[in-house]
């Protein structure tokens, strides 16, 4: 009876044993993210590697600019910029996602480039980025806008695929070959704001803006082609065209055409 309940004994805590280390292998086994798995504010999915590449070529990165990805995922997008030698940040609600993307970037070799924070996208500040991708849904693009619009003009805003409703992109591509979905890129360029009325020489300037587009008269002239691209401004008046910078209260550039040399426009 007793070498019987000894065998019992035994049956049962190795029966236990076994149940708890598969737990533990279970528990212990690294994350993988699944394409569709539920997120904070969208579901997951990743942006092909070659469009990735053509974000990045849209804004003309350098390793002089600070980069921001807004819901970066398993780090691609940070990871392929710290590749070109930016400072690259991942903002990402997921902690799971976040751990995955710090492997992935050890795995690279680019730990001291690419940085993941675990954070909300509505309580970020992004003013330090000179470019910000995404990939997110409209509604969500439109309520990170109003932020956009006040960072620093020139700023490059790059998504895969999804707007900014009426505010139009700058530039957009859509790569071939192998992608299939998800497969087009949208540049933005934040415009500085010109909107008022400006004095320039005897004339008065008044600008009207739509995000980039800009329309308005110069003295009793109407302008034609206004457009900003950051802080660069251009336009058309008499056949005239005009190019300057915009310095916040102050324009200066040049004109050529039917007048030539310098102008420039302080706000009113």
């Amino acid at each position: 009876m007793t070498a019987r309940r000894a065998i019992c004994s035994f049956l049962v805590t190795a029966f236990v044993l076994v149940a708890w280390t598969a737990a533990q292998a279970q528990t212990t086994k690294p994350f993988e993210p699944t394409v569709g798995q539920a997120g904070k504010d969208v579901v997951w999915v990743p942006t092909p590697q070659a469009l990735v590449e053509k974000m990045l070529d849209l804004a003309k990165v350098t390793p002089q600019d600070f980069l921001m990805d807004l819901g970066s995922g398993d780090g691609r997008t940070v990871i392929t910029a710290a590749k070109r030698g930016l400072n690259a940040q991942g903002i990402e609600y997921n902690p799971d996602m976040v751990d995955l993307s710090n492997r992935n970037a050890a795995a690279a070799g680019v730990s001291a480039k690419a940085k993941f924070v675990k954070a909300d996208l509505f309580e970020t500040d992004f003013s330090k980025a000179q470019v910000i991708t995404m990939f997110l849904l409209p509604s969500i693009n439109m309520r990170l806008r109003p932020q956009i619009l006040k960072m620093r003009p020139g700023t490059r805003i790059v998504a895969n695929t999804f707007t900014m409703e009426d505010w139009q992109p700058d530039t957009s591509e859509t790569i071939g070959g192998d992608c299939v979905s998800w497969c087009t890129a949208h540049l933005w360029i934040v415009p500085a704001q010109v909107a008022g009325t400006w004095q320039a020489g005897q004339n008065a300037l008044t600008l009207k803006q739509t995000f980039q587009m800009v329309e308005g008269t110069l003295g009793s002239t109407a302008i034609s082609n206004g457009r900003l691209r950051g802080d660069e401004l251009t336009f058309t008046a008499g056949g005239t065209k005009y190019t300057a910078r915009v310095n916040g209260t102050s324009i200066s550039g040049t004109m050529s055409g039917g007048s030539t040399g310098a102008w420039s426009a302080t706000k009113k």
